[in-house]
């Protein structure tokens, strides 16, 4: 199996779609390094993981950490072999009423701490000659939607910046794969920013009908398995996506109308 054995170090593993890639990853035999905030939330997962299951809780907002956590998590099992960047946290809100401070928080967690992890862990890579590094885009990242402009805008950076790390990569064993789920049923909206950086504690239609969380993620290692560098997990977002490449003022029409509701 492609992941038997092999060190899987996650973020954002205590819920959604982290959590249940470290689930599905546990019953394909890899050994499994979870972070998040909560020490609880990742403890409830690895209780459902029956393998070899580390926790390592970090608050990925603090930057200035990273380099440590990320020698850390290479300690656990003396390598790592594939790094998930799920962590991440989405927004309901106007451009015209947002704070600033959640714009930064935006970038933080679902840019700059993918960012941090993949630069002090490329050398781990390329000193083993081998590691694949696994991006949570999102549909976001590849268009713009209302009351999401910072997240869509964090989500565009991740796009950016690990693409083109694939084409600096592209005649390595280093492997780089960017996902970008639509909307999977997850609790992302229940955490997701307002205005003022507070919750939205909603569930959203969107995310209470979207694709279900084992299938999100067994595409998501089934492209990982195929070295896929980039893998598209949507229903109604690739509808939209199409009219984004191919007629435009209706892709507009349509995300104006559905985002504003």
């Amino acid at each position: 199996m492609h992941f038997k054995d092999k060190v899987v170090w996650i973020t954002g593993a205590s819920s959604g779609i982290g959590a249940e890639l470290a689930k599905q990853l546990a019953k394909l035999g890899a050994k499994l390094v979870l972070t998040a905030r909560s020490a609880d939330k990742l403890a409830e997962v690895k209780k459902s993981c029956h393998t070899d299951c580390s926790v390592l809780p970090a608050d990925l907002y603090q930057s200035n950490s990273i380099k440590a956590l990320t020698k850390q998590a290479v300690s656990i099992y003396g390598q790592v072999d594939v790094v998930i960047h799920s962590a991440g946290i989405s927004q309901r809100s106007l451009a015209t009423e947002t704070d600033m401070k959640v714009y930064r928080e935006l970038m933080e967690i679902n840019f700059f701490t993918a960012v941090a992890i993949t630069r002090y862990l490329l050398p781990h890579f390329e000193e083993r000659n081998t590691g694949h590094i696994v991006a949570l885009s999102s549909m976001a990242g590849l268009m713009g939607f209302p009351m999401r402009t910072g997240y869509a805008a964090a989500k565009h950076a991740v796009k950016g910046y690990f693409e083109t790390l694939q084409t600096e990569l592209l005649n390595t064993n280093i492997h780089t794969t960017i996902v970008s789920p639509g909307r999977i049923n997850t609790p992302i909206s229940m955490s997701a920013l307002t205005k003022d950086g507070t919750p939205h504690s909603q569930m959203d239609d969107g995310q209470l009908n979207g694709i279900p969380v084992d299938t999100c993620a067994k595409k998501i290692l089934d492209g990982v398995t195929k070295n896929k560098k980039h893998i598209v997990i949507a229903t109604g977002e690739r509808l939209l996506w199409w009219f984004w490449w191919f007629i435009p003022n209706l892709y507009y029409r349509i995300a104006h109308k559905k985002g504003m509701q």
